[in-house]
């Protein structure tokens, strides 16, 4: 395997050590840098591994664990933009942990070479995969929101913590406002991307990939809509977006974990 991998084996390795030093604890000099330029290296990787630069390789290559690698690449890159502008502390390790396990698993489960049925395949691959970083950060954040709720119910414990912290932490509204944003975000992405499938698919196939995606656009439909016109706020609303998380989720990297790990059958397309 590591040898046709080479061409993109290099910055893979890179980015795998950059991630593991971010998550060593204590703030050194620098550290701060390492996260940035691991992110640099493992987006060199993926574009690398897609294309098979450097392999020959016709057509493309994308399987269940190159998808979760470049959702966790998104994650990050949306992470270093929100926290330019709102303070999102204690996650920089976390993130680093995603990055370099997806990393490392995509190394061990590369997928195999299919060709392009559309040339609207690779802008349908991006608004995919932009979906579900969207999702996936709104998904964290909800998670971050249910946390600090639960928090705010002991209050003393939420003072003690901010006092451990040496500051406090996001207000519960802002949080709350930039979790729908990204749901929106990534609502408007699969929408998007569901609907150029449609347009340049030339036989429609209900296989498990697009059921489960609109089961997860329907979720998030609800789950944006119960907000709109119910006011829905706190476990209600985060149970729907988990839901339609976990869907998006099966969506495609759930059908090609089962056809390429479990069935070991040879991608028919992306």
């Amino acid at each position: 395997m590591f040898p046709g991998l080479f061409p993109w084996l290099v910055p893979a390795l890179a980015a795998l050590l950059g991630y593991a030093l971010a998550v060593l604890p204590g703030e050194q000099p620098g550290r701060s840098r390492l996260l940035p330029l691991a992110w640099l290296a493992h987006g060199l990787a993926g574009v690398m591994h897609l294309f098979g630069l450097g392999e020959g390789l016709a057509g493309v290559r994308f399987g269940f664990a190159p998808a979760l690698a470049a959702t966790a690449w998104m994650v990050i890159g949306l992470h270093a933009v929100e926290s330019r502008f709102v303070p999102v502390p204690g996650v920089r390790r976390w993130l680093a942990v995603a990055g370099g396990a997806t990393l490392l698993l995509a190394m061990l489960f590369p997928g195999e070479g299919v060709r392009v049925a559309s040339p609207w395949a690779p802008l349908h691959w991006m608004l995919g995969l932009a979906s579900y970083g969207l999702v996936a950060v709104a998904v964290l954040h909800a998670g971050w929101l249910d946390r600090t709720e639960r928090q705010l119910r002991d209050r003393a414990r939420a003072v003690r913590l901010e006092a451990a912290a040496g500051r406090p932490g996001l207000p519960l509204l802002t949080l709350e406002r930039l979790t729908y944003r990204f749901v929106a975000a990534g609502f408007g992405m699969l929408t998007l991307a569901l609907l150029l499938g449609t347009w340049s698919t030339p036989v429609w196939h209900w296989d498990h990939k697009t059921v489960f995606s609109l089961l997860g656009w329907m979720v998030l439909a609800g789950l944006l809509a119960g907000r709109h016109f119910f006011g829905w706020r706190g476990r209600r609303a985060t149970r729907w977006l988990y839901a339609g998380g976990v869907l998006l989720l099966l969506a495609y990297v759930g059908s090609r974990f089962v056809l390429e790990v479990l069935l070991h059958r040879p991608p028919l397309g992306a």
